[in-house]
């Protein structure tokens, strides 16, 4: 907040939240209801705008919006998510792997987002959080062998993501940054969460009776592997190129706009 310095750049919508903090205060919240600052500090500071990415060759924002918010709600919310969807991950696979998987999805995120959004900012971790989302989904399916409960798991996992897109098509979310983080995620799983099958974990400690393969990995596990590896390097080719050379994905789509907001009698949706 002392970049936004609410004090020295105070808007007409009111006085400046927490104002004993001098520069470090937040915005009105008439003009930020979630504790934050202004529109114009979060582009300064890296926010992602489809102009300056495109016209400006401002690459770089596709990775730094990730790492900011709208405000102190805004990052606890996504705080919050992340120690309950990544914790159990970061344990059985380690940081390396679950960090890898989400900054990647976080800038799929973004560059699904910007082939649709253009006339908005977007900051936020949520299309990397979505990514940990698709990557639980794959991980279940490219592990699916050593599982016991498994539709109890996919259906439960189902219905997490079904109700976080659901949200997504409210007024003021980019939905398309966690569709976007959410298929990134989901291919990625497949490529690094593969986990030896269950025979092979165990074949220290099964009786000598029992029979298991020598295999660690399953072949359509390796299937599983390649494909994604494919899709990931051909979506990210393709949704890189068709960004830098502005294209407005909304043209090849016409109702696509509904995935991030559908309008009724209570609100209007615009890009």
């Amino acid at each position: 907040m002392y970049v936004n310095n609410c004090p020295s750049h105070a808007s007409r919508g009111g006085a400046c939240v927490a104002g004993f903090l001098r520069r470090f205060s937040f915005q009105p919240l008439s003009e930020n209801p979630l504790l934050g600052p202004s529109s114009a500090t979060l582009q300064k500071m890296g926010a992602l705008v489809w102009d300056k990415v495109v016209h400006e060759h401002q690459g770089w924002r596709l990775v730094t919006c990730i790492w900011l918010h709208a405000g102190v709600v805004h990052l606890l919310a996504n705080m919050l998510s992340l120690v309950l969807i990544g914790l159990r991950l970061e344990q059985q696979f380690g940081y390396m792997r679950i960090g890898i998987i989400y900054l990647v999805s976080g800038i799929g995120g973004s560059v699904l987002s910007s082939l649709f959004i253009r006339n908005s900012i977007s900051v936020g971790a949520s299309g990397a959080l979505f990514g940990l989302l698709g990557a639980m989904l794959s991980e279940l399916f490219t592990n699916w062998t050593i599982y016991t409960n498994k539709a109890a798991a996919l259906v439960t996992l189902l219905i997490v993501i079904a109700i976080n897109l659901a949200i997504g098509i409210l007024p003021h979310v980019d939905n398309f940054a966690h569709i976007g983080g959410f298929l990134t995620g989901f291919l990625l799983g497949f490529i690094f969460l593969m986990r030896p099958h269950y025979g092979w974990m165990q074949r220290y400690v099964l009786p000598s009776s029992v029979k298991y393969t020598s295999k660690k990995y399953l072949a359509y596990q390796w299937i599983l592997l390649a494909v994604a590896s494919v899709l990931a390097v051909i979506g990210f080719a393709v949704g890189l190129s068709m960004l830098f050379r502005g294209v407005n994905a909304n043209e090849r789509c016409h109702w696509c706009h509904y995935l991030s907001c559908i309008p009724t009698s209570r609100w209007t949706c615009g890009n």
